[in-house]
């Protein structure tokens, strides 16, 4: 994935103080953002040129006192053909010496209303999520019950079909067919549809349907958590399923586990009605309640009951 500067202007209120459309077709390589301080200084040792240079209260505050001249000098120096963009947070005025460098250097300075901080962790949010990288997984994801639910199985049996009676019953499409995965951070895997596929669903028999279009759009969803797998397969008499819920399977994707069940599909079992309350019982363990704990305990209570009664 890549970001261009112009994508930036769609986050934070950001407005476009200088530069062109040429400077906002800059790309953004990484998502760490500089507040160069020490370089204000003219300690550029450890510079990181390639980054967004934010320019805060404090920056802003310690160039203003800086005669005309030296403010133009460390600007000069700041702003590198690396360099991707400058960004001024809290509205603050734009010194003439800093266009005259961005000018000099060919980089575009945008502005924002908002604050130092929040400003820095939007923008860091929003380009680790955009710059991660991208792992493709055949399945369907859908947003069931608020939860990520991504859907797996054998070749045609039946996944796609299962993701739109889950949008019928009130569910939300998220991706169908191939579900493009990153990790957001060591622990939360977030997914999302291919731009070419999204909101379409593809049915054999029918061809491709446009969810949105056909649902509205409350039944389609751009991108969501990935929290649990739920892989489909065909029964077989001969194959042992678990049944209690004690055999721990888990999906690495992107270096992050998160966990799988495997649901046997016959005819005449509801899937979409399976797949909902595994959700909801996944969520009832993640909050504490674990039925087949439950179940244990009572099963042990009993036969401990039962043998008191027998001595």
């Amino acid at each position: 994935m890549s970001v261009k500067v112009k994508d930036l202007l769609k986050i934070s209120r950001l407005s476009q103080e200088y530069g062109d459309k040429v400077l906002l077709e800059k790309e953004i390589k990484t998502s760490d953002i500089s507040r160069p301080g020490l370089e204000m200084t003219g300690y550029f040792d450890f510079y990181t040129p390639e980054r967004i240079q934010l320019i805060g209260m404090k920056e802003w505050s310690y160039l203003m006192k800086m005669s005309s001249h030296n403010r133009h000098q460390v600007l000069l120096k700041m702003f590198q053909p690396e360099t991707p963009v400058i960004i001024i947070a809290r509205n603050l005025e734009i010194p003439e010496e800093m266009i005259r460098a961005a000018d000099e250097k060919q980089l575009a300075i945008l502005r924002s209303k908002t604050s130092t901080s929040r400003l820095s962790g939007e923008i860091s949010s929003y380009l680790d999520s955009r710059l991660a990288e991208r792992t493709s997984v055949h399945g369907v994801l859908m947003d069931i019950y608020g939860m990520g639910v991504l859907i797996q199985g054998d070749s045609g049996i039946g996944k796609s079909e299962t993701g739109l009676e889950l949008v019928k019953r009130g569910h939300r499409l998220v991706a169908d067919d191939r579900v493009d995965i990153y990790a957001k951070d060591e622990m939360t895997l977030w997914g999302e549809p291919a731009e070419i596929l999204r909101h379409l669903l593809e049915i054999r028999g029918v061809g491709i349907i446009d969810v949105m279009s056909l649902y509205g759009a409350s039944a389609v969803k751009d991108s969501s958590q990935v929290q649990i797998a739920v892989y489909l397969e065909n029964f077989d008499v001969h194959k042992t399923f678990d049944r209690l819920g004690n055999d721990a399977e888990e999906l690495e994707v992107a270096g992050v586990r998160i966990p799988r069940i495997r649901i046997p599909v016959k005819t005449g079992r509801n899937i979409s009605v399976v797949i909902e309350a595994a959700a909801m019982n996944y969520r009832a363990k993640q909050m504490g309640y674990d039925a087949t704990k439950i179940f244990e305990e009572r099963l042990t209570d009993l036969i401990s009951r039962n043998e008191v009664k027998h001595d």
